[in-house]
């Protein structure tokens, strides 16, 4: 595709659509086909985020008393657009991130429900009432916005994670300056511009792209916002942290190395689809995906056996084409990321049981696509077992026991996501209680939550201060007031 046809996209800064003041702009490429360039868009300037920021500002305080029922129907409205859309967002969603189209429309669909509930959290944001200690008093609590809200997210979910993020900050009256990841930029402009269209008044939403030692840096370091959340890797998240100020509040969700345990009363089919689906998809470029399979021994060649059979059946692709379950991952840097771990593993004396080609020929070429890696043999210290690789690799660990197994899963830096498969309930119930993680599983894929649940984890996966998603996300774009009433 010819630069010349491609749409170029701007930046929205206080309700108008702009281009940089720099006139420099980039790429985003489709990673399943190279040649097909998505859009072209926007390094915003130091001076642009600036104004972006100063804009949510000017803005937040009528849109903070413009009440509940007005937000609400502008994220209503949202959802409605979003509804109305599916298929081309979904389309354009798999061109630009490269997940296969039912994934996308998943995504999609579920971007619309994180503004439908919170359209209806808009009306519970509250206080309560208290005792108080002194006679004819009156005592209670008020839940305001923060102010501005910088939200950053990454490239794996490009309108869900936005969703999750703007919805709340809205409902609850805070304006957002939004920058999404440079690898998948269109979607965050889609997202602002059908806020833009169900109502949303100027400066309520911006959406600046650029840089991230550019604009990152000041969503962060400007002392005029409230808040930053925060999705990507913990390095990232680890600098927002002591770079924000005292006065600022973060979220930070930074990734995870997520185990599913396999015990020897497992219905073993049920182990494996499980296992697939949370290593294998979305290519495996999931903050909860599955990259340990701790199993015990005496089910340990049974259970490999049917992962390589299942696994064997995946077809990679475009994610536009029919029947393919897996797609590229996301560019170059991310390939060549995942090829060095699966190389890695072979030297550490893991045992490449399956898969970890970098796959050539016809349409191949264009993109970057890996086959899925099963290692077996796998020491739980080796670093395929340690570190976050975000891609479709699988490390197979055996065990003696159930005792064992949560010793390996909890024996890393990363808390997100955990799950078993087994019948015995009393095992799946201390399972619970033993995990280090924020979110727990049983006989379900280490993937997926409901949309009213909380999301988060611990240890390096999260700031375990506020949870993201479901009504405690609430909790972090409110602030407390006590207010106290002689009468």
């Amino acid at each position: 595709m010819q630069s010349s046809t491609v749409k170029t996209y701007q930046l929205l800064i206080d309700g108008a659509w702009v281009d940089s003041a720099s006139g420099e702009t980039f790429p985003d490429i489709n990673p399943a086909n190279t040649d097909d360039i998505v859009g072209h868009f926007q390094h915003a300037t130091l001076e642009q985020t600036r104004q972006a920021i100063a804009a949510a500002a000017a803005a937040q305080p009528a849109w903070a008393g413009a009440g509940p029922s007005r937000r609400a129907d502008v994220l209503y409205r949202a959802a409605q657009i979003i509804d109305d859309r599916v298929k081309e967002l979904a389309v354009l969603l798999t061109r630009e991130e490269g997940k296969t189209l039912a994934e996308s429309t998943g995504e999609v669909k579920r971007a619309a429900a994180n503004f439908r509930f919170y359209a209806a959290q808009a009306h519970l944001v509250g206080g309560q009432t208290l005792p108080a200690d002194e006679g004819s008093t009156f005592l209670y609590t008020l839940r305001q916005p923060l102010g501005v809200v910088s939200v950053i997210t990454p490239w794996n979910f490009p309108m869900t994670i936005p969703a999750r993020k703007i919805a709340p900050a809205l409902a609850a009256g805070n304006t957002v300056v939004f920058k999404p990841a440079s690898l998948t930029p269109l979607l965050g402009i889609k997202l602002a511009e059908i806020l833009a269209e169900a109502g949303a008044p100027s400066g309520v939403i911006n959406v600046v792209t650029g840089r991230a030692g550019v604009v990152g840096n000041e969503l962060v370091e400007n002392r005029a916002i409230s808040a930053v959340t925060f999705t990507g890797s913990y390095g990232v998240g680890d600098a927002i942290q002591h770079r924000a100020a005292t006065t600022c509040r973060t979220q930070l969700e930074m990734g995870g190395k997520n185990p599913i345990i396999v015990l020897e009363d497992a219905d073993l089919d049920l182990a494996v689809a499980c296992t697939i689906q949370g290593a294998f998809g979305l290519t495996g470029q999931a903050c909860t995906g599955t990259s340990r399979a701790i199993v015990v021994r005496d089910l340990a060649d049974a259970y490999t056996e049917k992962l390589i059979a299942a696994a064997a059946k995946l077809k990679i692709g475009n994610g536009l084409d029919e029947g393919v379950k897996i797609g590229p991952v996301a560019d170059l840097s991310q390939q060549e990321t995942i090829l060095d771990y699966i190389e890695i593993g072979r030297q550490e004396g893991a045992e490449l049981v399956f898969g970890g080609r970098k796959l050539s020929g016809d349409a191949f070429d264009r993109g970057y696509f890996i086959e899925p890696a099963i290692f077996r043999n796998v020491n739980p210290l080796m670093r395929i077992a340690q570190e976050e690789i975000f891609g479709p690799v699988l490390a197979i660990i055996e065990v003696g026991d159930f005792d064992e197994a949560v010793a390996v899963a909890n024996g890393i830096e990363y808390g997100l996501s955990a799950s078993i498969c087994t019948r015995d309930l009393n095992r799946a119930q201390r399972f619970a209680q033993l995990i280090e993680a924020g979110m727990v599983k049983v006989n379900q894929p280490t993937t997926g939550v409901s949309v009213n649940a909380p999301f988060g984890g611990v240890k390096k996966s999260s700031t375990d201060t506020f949870r993201e998603q479901g009504s405690a996300a609430m909790d972090f774009f409110t602030r407390v007031k006590t207010v106290s009433i002689r009468y």
